[in-house]
């Protein structure tokens, strides 16, 4: 291999997986100066399974990154959140904060995902697509990930590609944090998110539409599954319409998701198209890993980022943003961590990373392992959607705790309680 070779193979951070995670981590570092390679395993445009709903939170994060939200650059606006369940249609704006946007956003994650990594390219990351990342390569005096092998292209060429510093955005599988003993822990909740698309009048609803009663009707009495299904509206003629559930059932193992998702849009009203004939594509699944569930954070040069460590909100199912996030807090350390001066100053700084990610969302992710557990009881799920509807300020409350969506400082009274039980909570 040439000088010229080893010297493209080599970076301050390898980034391994360009997710949302993954080209936001390259993103930063890169608009910070670092040399960073951003490596992903299929080649864009990619399909990803996912709800394609983004909240005010992570529209906030696409603005930070100067992507073109605007309608025509294919972004479809939405307004709020419409709850439906135990009889009631409430529909509700998202907050007006200081803190975030009182708009969300809809974008297929076919190209959503491409959109970001180009926007890391620009920034100057250096993107491989087709590069499979197999294990990583370990100093043999400390332990410490020191780059990763792979292979490139369509002809799989194996390469080995060097930095001081990996971060695994990888995903829910993470093969690369498995490779560096980091299991994923059984105490935090999961979920399984499945979802199609339908050619449908309702493409251009500007609310995204959430319905709380999902039902297992086998034998001889109906089910309430912990779990919500979904409308969103993609503003191409099409709709996406999912599910996602929860493991805090007993149902959880038992059922066959696609078929309580056929079994649910066959209830819908006909004149919505989400019949078989309008279907668009496969019913698809994926695993949504939820508080925490993979820790810690930082050893040994790995930093883990979106769901490669387990960051999506509990109480809703949201990944994106947090992913995001997580990918700007990972790459605000590791700059400062590049400038320090000696090994054991670097280390220090490192170690910062899953401190600053608890202090962040620990508390507020605690909050949602307890709400998990407590809608895991078909008799709480069912009092929650027939009476809780019926009270508007109770779930704007409601709204505001499970989208995360509050002022730090300031902001109302629903704002400080919400903060309040947030840093109480054990950040765990």
């Amino acid at each position: 291999m040439t000088d010229t070779a080893l010297s493209e193979n080599k970076a301050d951070v390898i980034v391994v997986g360009a997710g949302p995670a993954g080209s936001t981590t390259a993103y930063y570092l890169a608009k910070a100066g670092l040399d960073v390679l951003l490596l992903e395993k299929t080649a864009f445009p990619r399909e990803k399974v996912c709800g394609d709903g983004l909240t005010p939170r992570a529209t906030k994060q696409l603005v930070g990154m100067g992507i073109d939200i605007s309608e025509e650059a294919g972004w479809l606006r939405n307004k709020g959140l419409r709850i439906i369940g135990g009889g009631v249609r409430l529909q509700l704006d998202w907050p007006e904060l200081a803190s975030y946007p009182d708009y969300g956003l809809v974008r297929k994650r076919e190209d959503f995902d491409e959109l970001l990594a180009r926007q890391a390219q620009k920034a100057g990351a250096r993107l491989h697509e087709r590069c499979n990342v197999g294990a990583p390569i370990r100093d043999e005096r400390t332990g410490h990930i020191i780059g990763v092998e792979a292979k490139l292209g369509e002809e799989k060429t194996p390469v080995t590609f060097h930095a001081p510093l990996v971060v695994a955005a990888d995903g829910n599988s993470t093969r690369l944090s498995l490779h560096m003993g980091l299991h994923r822990r059984e105490d935090r909740p999961m979920g399984v998110a499945v979802r199609t698309y339908f050619t449908s009048p309702r493409h251009d609803d500007d609310y995204l539409e959430s319905w709380l009663e999902l039902w297992d009707k086998r034998g001889t009495e109906d089910r309430l599954l912990p779990g919500y299904g979904w409308i969103f509206g993609m503003g191409d003629g099409t709709s996406n319409v999912g599910l996602g559930i929860l493991n805090s059932s007993s149902a959880f193992k038992e059922l066959d998701w696609r078929e309580v998702l056929k079994t649910w849009c066959a209830s819908m009203p006909a004149d919505w198209g989400y019949t078989e004939e309008n279907q668009v594509g496969p019913i698809r699944g994926a695993a949504l890993p939820m508080a925490f569930n993979r820790q810690p954070h930082y050893t040994k040069g790995l930093l883990l980022v979106g769901d490669a460590g387990g960051l999506v909100n509990p109480f809703n199912g949201e990944g994106i943003a947090y992913a995001m996030e997580s990918g700007q807090i990972a790459a605000d350390v590791i700059v400062q961590a590049n400038a320090r001066q000696t090994p054991a100053q670097r280390e220090l700084a490192l170690q910062n990373y899953p401190r600053i990610l608890k202090e962040t969302y620990g508390g507020y992710y605690t909050l949602g392992r307890a709400f998990v557990k407590l809608i895991g009881n078909p008799r709480v799920m069912k009092v929650i959607t027939q009476r809780g509807l019926t009270h508007p300020v109770l779930m704007k409350f409601t709204l505001k705790m499970l989208a995360n969506l509050t002022d730090p400082t300031g902001g109302d009274a629903m704002d400080r309680i919400i903060n309040g039980l947030s840093k109480v909570a054990p950040n765990s």
